[in-house]
């Protein structure tokens, strides 16, 4: 197994490749978590435990604010009495945060009844609603357009049942909502229901599991930094943006091919070591250097195991770049084709 292997590790644990080929090492770029402390902190991602009260703008913008960067935006919105996983991206890892705004969002919460229902009734009425498409108009006060449309429940259960309170946990498609379904499950109930509290505890790869901080958290790990040159902090609370795509299949890139896309060309056989995962023609999957560094995502124009036995054509069509022109030098003119 190649030694760049182990630069993944902190991303993709024990997760083995398929090794293509082979390149020599010509030592560009960064490991992800060795990055130059500026650097570090603007390609970085917050796994932010948001408080009840603020809208998800609002405790972006104070992230921003204490960072004192530029740019800053956040994976998918929570209502303002919603608490939890809220991941923040910033500065060159902001345009990435839309990859997780599409991912999977799980939660906890409790249902408020109006009345007493038994609890085979209530069982049965959340097998209705645990797996599968389900009709949603989003309620009056969402900020997107309302109309009918699907989202998926991929698992949903009841946790604990006091009087007429219900705790339970529901894995879902980005965009559902939760409180419309509280409404739902009182209509089916006839007794009615309301949605009382609401925690998010995971979004796509980021949970609550994991390197989940607090903005006083963040607040002492800048203090740290800024006032005592103590690194150690700043670089627990902010992880490297990499981490969004820690569930997207991977596709290793060579040193030399790198500086090509980041030009705008497009992947080709040649240019690649070696694959995290399986996919298929159309999906998307993230292009990574040696080092662990993501270079952009794009979509794949044939399945894994065409690509690992193809030896020319292009095998991607870069969607977003978001590696910069000048980490790794252009060497297209002074590389022998493979």
């Amino acid at each position: 197994m190649s030694e760049w292997v182990d630069n993944f590790k902190w991303l993709t644990g024990d997760e083995k490749p398929i090794i293509k080929s082979y390149e020599v090492e010509y030592g560009f770029g960064y490991h992800p978590l060795k990055r130059p402390i500026e650097y570090y902190i603007n390609h970085g991602v917050i796994n932010l435990d948001k408080p009840r009260g603020p809208t998800s703008h609002q405790v972006t913008a104070w992230v921003k604010h204490m960072l004192k960067v530029s740019k800053t935006g956040h994976g998918g919105t929570l209502d303002p009495m919603v608490s939890g996983v809220l991941p923040i991206g910033i500065e060159r890892a902001t345009p990435a945060m839309r990859y997780i705004v599409g991912s999977y969002k799980e939660y906890i919460g409790v249902i408020h009844l109006h009345s007493d229902v038994g609890d085979d009734e209530l069982e049965n009425v959340f097998k209705l609603f645990s797996r599968g498409r389900i009709y949603q108009k989003p309620p009056y006060r969402s900020s997107v357009r309302r109309r009918l449309r699907t989202k998926e429940i991929y698992e949903l259960e009841v946790l604990e049942k006091e009087n007429k309170d219900i705790l339970f946990r529901i894995r879902c498609e980005s965009g559902f909502y939760v409180r419309k379904l509280a409404h739902d499950i009182g209509l089916i109930l006839g007794v009615g229901a309301h949605l009382s509290e609401l925690r998010r505890i995971a979004a796509g790869p980021f949970n609550e599991n994991h390197n989940l901080v607090s903005l006083y958290e963040l607040a002492a790990a800048i203090y740290k930094y800024e006032e005592e040159g103590d690194e150690s902090l700043i670089r627990r609370v902010i992880m490297p943006y990499e981490y969004i795509f820690k569930f997207y299949p991977k596709i290793i890139v060579k040193d030399t091919a790198v500086a090509a896309i980041t030009y705008g060309a497009q992947l080709k056989a040649p240019g690649i070591i070696g694959i995290f995962g399986e996919f298929k023609k159309g999906d998307r999957v993230a292009l990574f250097t040696k080092k662990s560094e993501v270079i952009a995502v794009a979509i794949s124009q044939y399945s894994s195991e065409e690509i690992l036995k193809m030896d020319k054509g292009v095998v991607t069509v870069t969607e977003r770049v978001f590696m910069e022109r000048e980490l790794y030098p252009p060497m297209w003119k002074h590389v022998k084709k493979d």
